[in-house]
């Protein structure tokens, strides 16, 4: 009996030591796979960037790379790329393993960008400030800025190409912008503001220098009056003081809208020009005194034409009088000259004159 209690406390024993050795095993092999294992991508910082986690900014400078970073960091809150090689922005650029990111700024100055595809910046709902300046923008997709609800600041200086300023348009009014508190537009060669209508902005700041702007609608006027918090920076534009710049003259004139007035100045005509547009006279852009006076020009020509229609008309309706008129003149006028004639004769020869006597 007491061989046989031995030899199942032997049993038990060995079961033991076997379980403790594979919970050994088992730990060991987690620590060497947690020691050896790569370090897990979300929170890797790229090979070609420089990243500063306490700060949240990841900058990524003068690269060959021709799309953006894969592998950014989750905790990135400002991402920098600058000097890369990005001809295109595709269709969720910016999306982090297929998931939304908590990316606050995003600065995409000087990268040779050419075209920005629909949803480019899908994935960054709680995006404030994207920098786009110094680009070289031949498209823009009407649906390019789509999903950006939190979007406070967009800078596009320098940054539009011809074809893409038709676009831009489009590309501004979607109502994901509805938010926006800065556009600046400065150096795009716009002739006009890329706006179809400033009310449906939360604008505090429209920044225009420096474009081929030569009036400013009074539509657009009427717009700005109504929107009392939106500054509009204007100088360096070609302004051309005639006529048509009367309502934006009076709106630079009476309100402080413009922080840069004294700097917008007029390009023509050419005795206007270097002239800031709010030191004109009310004469140069009153379009009431060019009105009248041109109207007054086409009235005197009416007035000159009826005349010479009833003069036509009088002697036409006369005819036979102004007929009989000229021939009794004409005899009148032959009887005298006859008579003139006779007395000539006459008197020419002094003998017919004795002869007579």
């Amino acid at each position: 009996m007491r061989e046989k209690t031995w030899i199942f406390h032997s049993a038990d024993n060995a079961k033991c030591l076997f379980s403790l050795w594979n919970q050994w095993c088992l730990c060991y092999a987690a620590v060497v796979c947690l020691l050896f294992s790569p370090v897990r991508t979300d929170d890797a910082c790229p090979s070609s960037c420089v990243c500063a986690r306490d700060s949240g900014t990841v900058t990524c400078r003068d690269g060959e790379d021709a799309e953006v970073p894969g592998d950014i960091p989750v905790w990135t809150s400002t991402l920098i790329l600058k000097g890369r090689n990005i001809s295109t922005l595709q269709r969720g650029a910016f999306m982090i393993n297929g998931t939304e990111s908590d990316m606050t700024t995003l600065s995409l100055s000087y990268n040779g960008i050419q075209a920005i595809e629909p949803y480019a910046f899908l994935g960054l709902p709680r995006l404030h400030l994207l920098d786009l300046s110094h680009n070289q923008l031949e498209s823009i997709s009407a649906r390019a800025f789509h999903g950006l609800l939190e979007l406070r600041s967009l800078y596009l200086n320098d940054s539009l190409l011809p074809p893409a300023t038709m676009q831009l348009s489009n590309a501004l009014s979607t109502q994901s912008l509805h938010n926006l508190h800065r556009l600046e537009l400065a150096g795009n060669s716009l002739k006009s503001i890329p706006l179809m209508r400033l009310d449906i902005y939360n604008l505090h700041a429209l920044v225009l220098i420096n474009n081929s702007i030569e009036s400013i609608g009074p539509e657009n006027v009427t717009n700005l009056y109504q929107l009392r918090r939106i500054r509009v920076y204007l100088s360096l534009n070609p302004f051309r003081c005639n006529c048509e710049l009367e309502a934006f003259y009076y709106w630079l004139k009476n309100s402080s809208q413009c922080p840069d007035a004294q700097r917008v100045l007029c390009s023509e005509p050419e005795a206007k020009r270097g002239v800031p547009v709010e030191k004109l006279r009310r004469e140069d852009v009153d379009c009431m005194n060019e009105n009248l006076e041109a109207v007054s020009y086409v009235f005197l020509g009416i007035v000159l034409a009826l005349i010479g229609v009833v003069f036509l008309m009088v002697l036409y309706l006369n005819r036979g009088g102004i007929k009989r008129w000229l021939n009794n003149i004409r005899e009148a006028c032959r009887d005298q000259m006859e008579v003139y004639h006779y007395r000539y004769e006459q008197d020419s020869d002094p003998r017919l004159a004795n002869v007579a006597v």
